[in-house]
């Protein structure tokens, strides 16, 4: 970047502009730091956004991948930077933090898990775990599954609620599809959560299946 003015430098532009003001891949440009021998930042950003077809898809690819893609320049401290960037554009799109929220039905439980589940390209597991009145006590990662399938062990949703204190949890999940419809699968562990919990003295509020633009229950079988 040493040859372009300094007017029209990425961060220059941002702080006398704005951030609304950079292209995609002068913002990413600003994540990466720096490009390599003949390539500046910014186009070593638009090689890597062209890599994976575009921004949307770029956030969904995992930190090791981005250091396994081969692209000249992109090593770990690179590839962990714009991993966390994406994670914490979604963790903002919550409406409230987590902390302070309480779940008062199946859109809540949605809300509060979604920041944690969309953008993935596999299937993940959260459990949201809450007190008597409904507040979040706490959202956790329980497990991670592959492309089309996901793994809810039931005894290991209940020892997470019980190990926290909580008195009543929901589980969410994603489909990388982008296919709401519940499986056979997750109708029949809904059941499952619903026994358990009974089993226990746990309230179970729901399982609810989100993709990258909507959400659905899951009903027992």
């Amino acid at each position: 970047m040493r040859d372009v003015p300094e007017g029209d430098r990425p961060r220059e532009r941002l702080l006398n502009k704005g951030a609304e003001a950079l292209s995609d891949r002068e913002l990413l440009a600003l994540l990466l730091g720096a490009g390599v021998s003949g390539q500046d930042a910014v186009e070593l950003a638009g090689r890597l956004i062209a890599r994976y077809g575009g921004l949307h898809e770029l956030s969904r690819v995992p930190a090791h991948e981005l250091v396994a893609g081969g692209l000249t320049g992109i090593g770990h401290a690179k590839a962990a930077r714009v991993a966390a960037a994406f994670q914490l554009g979604r963790r903002v799109s919550s409406p409230e933090s987590n902390t302070r929220q309480r779940i008062h039905g199946s859109a809540d439980l949605a809300a509060v898990a979604a920041p944690l589940l969309r953008g993935l390209r596999h299937e993940r597991v959260v459990v949201v775990v809450c007190d008597g009145a409904g507040a979040v006590l706490r959202t956790a990662v329980l497990t991670e599954g592959s492309s089309d399938r996901s793994l809810i062990p039931v005894r290991d949703v209940l020892a997470l609620v019980l190990a926290v204190g909580g008195t009543s949890f929901g589980v969410v999940h994603n489909h990388p599809t982008g296919q709401a419809d519940p499986s056979a699968a997750d109708r029949l562990v809904t059941a499952r959560l619903a026994a358990g919990a009974e089993a226990v003295g746990l309230r179970f509020l729901d399982h609810v299946v989100v993709t990258e633009s909507t959400w659905r229950r899951v009903s027992p079988r």
